[in-house]
């Protein structure tokens, strides 16, 4: 994985700090920098290990181009979801009285002898 940088771009990169970072303070921003990269590619290496430890050797036979979300074409996905042949319905009881009309309630007024109802564990 090179994110996109060419050997061009990384001179340039290089350039551009040794003209911000001065002659002087390059060979220490240098000796930081490789530091950072050898701290990153440990933790990558200790990373991969503790999670071949917990998945165990299943870990291996993954493949990952797979998961790869870029694969994965909306269109193509929406056009496969419509073509489908749809599944016959067959509506439950609990759906069938969720289906039916309801009949619209009276408006209840309240006032303080008549006072709504009020749920302690809700507020």
């Amino acid at each position: 994985m090179t994110f996109g940088l060419t050997f061009e771009k990384m001179l340039l990169i290089g350039l551009i700090a040794v003209l911000i970072i001065g002659p002087e303070r390059l060979p220490k921003a240098a000796e930081g920098f490789s530091r950072m990269v050898r701290k990153a590619g440990e933790y990558i290496r200790d990373t991969k290990s503790k999670m071949r430890d917990e998945i165990g050797p299943d870990l291996d036979d993954v493949d990952w181009r797979k998961l790869d979300p870029r694969q994965y074409d909306p269109r193509r996905i929406i056009r496969d979801a419509l073509m489908e042949e749809p599944q016959p319905a067959t509506a439950t009881k609990a759906q069938a009285t969720i289906m039916e009309p309801v009949a619209p309630r009276s408006r209840q007024e309240f006032s303080a002898e008549n006072r709504p109802p009020y749920d302690l564990e809700s507020t």
